[in-house]
């Protein structure tokens, strides 16, 4: 027996989502290079891309609803059920694992009652271990509808949680304010972020993403007494023995074989030929 075909949106939904379909598919020179920020439309639309919504993207792309589905599959930011109004991801991967993620993960499962990819029962939050957030020198961290919370607890996130199901307002560590799931859906699929502080060059790189820039350029890093590290590449020279707080000299950038002319790299047994 073939399967039923996915119902339609309501025909008032369906007339918006086409006007927004039709501005972003004209931002692309091949219609269906818009797919990625058209399934972020439709998750906007219903807080997960759903049957209805695969549909939607293949007839304004002349895809197949398989087309689609297989690319709305392979990437994780799109749910294939609804997300809460909050969706709460703790970094799993090597370093926050490390630092406490996989602790914050289970403690926070626990506290909500919820397993991973699932929403609370009054839709508010949803749980998802994620990958690298690309920020390990905040680790551990916690994403809600992707905004950073930096240097996380279980003991905070779970205070996190109950704030933002209390309605209370919460403020990411860097960045701009938050805003709901579908909020977010709609802005990353190409719409403009009209949230104050959307914009906000302060959330952009804190001291510790900065330390190492500091360091080559032969900056003094705050809590170092004013030691400074410049790299022997600059002309300077690396403290033998660094006072305490200092990094050592190993931790300076090294000359090797493909930066260093007098000591080119060969393979093994090619010498002389």
């Amino acid at each position: 027996m073939p399967a039923l075909p996915a119902p339609d949106f309501a025909p008032e939904v369906r007339a918006r989502l086409e006007v927004d379909a039709k501005e972003l598919i004209g931002r692309y020179p091949v219609a269906r290079s818009a797919l990625l920020p058209l399934l972020h439309l439709v998750q906007a639309e219903e807080g997960y891309v759903s049957p209805t919504g695969i549909r939607f993207c293949a007839e304004q792309l002349s895809l197949t609803t398989a087309e689609v589905t297989a690319v709305a599959t392979f990437y994780t930011m799109y749910r294939r059920k609804p997300a809460g109004q909050y969706h709460v991801g703790v970094c799993t991967n090597t370093l926050c694992a490390v630092l406490g993620g996989d602790q914050i993960f289970a403690e926070l499962k626990e506290h909500l009652g919820v397993e991973n990819n699932e929403t609370t029962e009054d839709g508010a939050i949803s749980v998802e271990h994620i990958e690298c957030n690309a920020a390990c020198d905040y680790a551990p961290v916690v994403m809600v509808n992707w905004e950073f919370f930096d240097n996380q607890t279980p003991e905070s996130v779970k205070q996190l949680v109950d704030d933002l199901r209390a309605g209370h307002q919460v403020t990411p560590t860097r960045g701009a304010a938050l805003c709901t799931f579908k909020e977010t859906a709609r802005i990353l699929a190409g719409f403009p972020d009209e949230r104050a502080g959307a914009v906000d060059a302060s959330g952009a790189g804190g001291a510790p993403s900065l330390a190492g820039l500091r360091l080559a350029r032969g900056e003094t890093l705050p809590g170092t007494g004013g030691a400074k590290v410049v790299s022997p590449r600059h002309g300077a020279h690396t403290p033998a023995e660094p006072s305490e707080g200092t990094p050592s000299s190993s931790d300076a950038p090294q000359d090797t074989a493909l930066s260093d002319p007098a000591h080119p790299a060969a393979p093994e047994g090619s010498e002389g030929r």
